[in-house]
């Protein structure tokens, strides 16, 4: 779990986290980034606060099996903290589960991803487990999961041997796109409508679109539930994204599924029609707008922007 200053919904992912039917089995390791200046440091040791009264507690209530804070002694940032944590994690575990300080998770979470863990972790072409899906699909008999080579980082996990495999911070664009097509890029970007490729202009690269892309490079896949098995909680204040209700509202803010999901092992590979509806629920990265967003839209898109 990767955490920053935002107190109030690391409470809220720490405790649907211990409320997970396989959390007293879990090890946890929270990795806490510090702060960039003295008001910043101050949300930081609430934050961290927080954890040392949840370490001292588990160790009466038994939550997780381990409970276990790594404190960043200056910031990171996140891409430096999560790729530091994730190797950190994975010297020591063979598998690794991901959450940030906003993903609140149902109380199957953690058995969903268990068992994926077991039933794909011999098949190379299954790379990735989301916890997320931007989709909200009617459950088939003997169906809760399907496949798509795009990766959720909103709750997911991943094998040691996957990761370390394939996955590369990289450091230009250019680095990037090595060895990939136009047509690459294009079905990788749903033909415009998911231009996840802006991402390279950041600076650093976020760490999330360097593992899309290796799972693409590698052909690989991500196993994603037929319903979301998480929440993000922190749309109005995160890192990478920012919300304000009255101009705009997020489409895949969703409730968890309060179920337990029984996985059967299936043939990775894509289905063209769920393809499809994902190419239309990522329209504007699911962004729906009001009447005066839409006008806002408009002015910056059309005035402002140029």
């Amino acid at each position: 779990m990767f955490v920053y200053n935002r107190a109030d919904n690391t409470r809220k992912t720490l405790e649907a986290l211990r409320n997970n039917t396989e959390a007293p089995e879990t090890d946890v390791y929270v990795f806490s980034d510090g702060g960039k200046d003295e008001e910043s440091w101050k949300k930081v040791n609430e934050v961290r606060g927080l954890l040392h009264d949840t370490a001292q507690q588990n160790e009466e209530h038994k939550w997780f099996k381990s409970f276990n804070v790594v404190e960043r002694p200056e910031n990171f940032y996140l891409e430096r903290n999560i790729i530091e944590g994730i190797g950190f994690v994975l010297d020591r575990h063979d598998t690794i589960v991901v959450l940030e300080d906003d993903i609140v998770t149902s109380p199957f979470f953690l058995n969903y991803m268990n068992q994926a863990f077991l039933l794909y972790q011999d098949d190379p072409k299954v790379m990735h487990v989301s916890g997320f899906t931007n989709l909200c699909l009617p459950q088939k008999a003997g169906e809760e999961t399907y496949f798509t080579p795009h990766m959720s980082g909103w709750g997911w996990g991943t094998w040691k041997t996957k990761w370390q495999t394939h996955f590369r911070h990289f450091k230009s664009r250019e680095e990037a796109l090595q060895g990939m097509s136009q047509q690459d890029m294009d079905n990788m970007q749903y033909g415009g409508v998911f231009p996840c490729l802006k991402s390279l202009d950041k600076n650093p690269i976020p760490w999330d679109i360097c593992w899309e892309i290796a799972i693409y490079k590698a052909g690989g896949l991500c196993l994603t539930p037929y319903r979301t098995m998480v929440r993000n909680i922190g749309l109005l204040n995160g890192t990478h994204f920012k919300s304000h209700t009255w101009i705009q509202w997020y489409e895949f803010d969703r409730e968890p599924l309060n179920e337990q999901l029984q996985i059967t092992l299936q043939e990775p590979e894509t289905d063209p029609q769920i393809e499809a509806l994902f190419k239309e629920a990522i329209r504007d990265w699911g962004i729906r707008y009001t009447k005066i967003g839409k006008v806002f839209r408009f002015i910056y898109k059309k005035v402002l922007r140029k």
